[in-house]
């Protein structure tokens, strides 16, 4: 956990990203009030290695996409989100030309199988 300064007002935030597949890091942070999302990331050690490519990747409050001068607010989730290496459609196709057979979505009944 990072700390603020002493004797200052703080507020407590988690940081959430994914530097690779597969891998999900988490870190709780103790910040100043008034703190912005470039100051949280900045104020992180276990993120230092992803500052340099800070202005490429998109970040986000609780799945809402925000700008690194967002104010942050107490008990609010900043989540870095990197770029897709494939496109979601396209890994469809690929997973359907793997499994040989039609993948049904399991959020959503197939059309016309609805009860009347």
């Amino acid at each position: 956990m990072v700390r603020a300064e002493m004797g200052a007002a703080q507020l407590k935030v988690e940081l959430v990203w994914s530097p690779q597949a597969g891998d999900v890091r988490h870190e709780h942070l103790l910040l100043q009030q008034g703190c912005t999302i470039e100051q949280a990331l900045r104020a992180c050690p276990a993120f230092a290695e992803q500052l340099p490519r800070l202005a490429e990747l998109k970040i986000g409050i609780w799945g809402r996409l925000k700008g690194l001068g967002t104010v942050l607010r107490e008990r609010d989730r900043i989540e870095v989100y990197r770029p897709l290496t494939v496109d979601p459609k396209e890994a469809r196709r690929q997973r359907y030309r793997a499994a040989g057979e039609r993948i049904v979505s399991r959020h959503r009944p197939l059309a016309g199988k609805t009860r009347a």
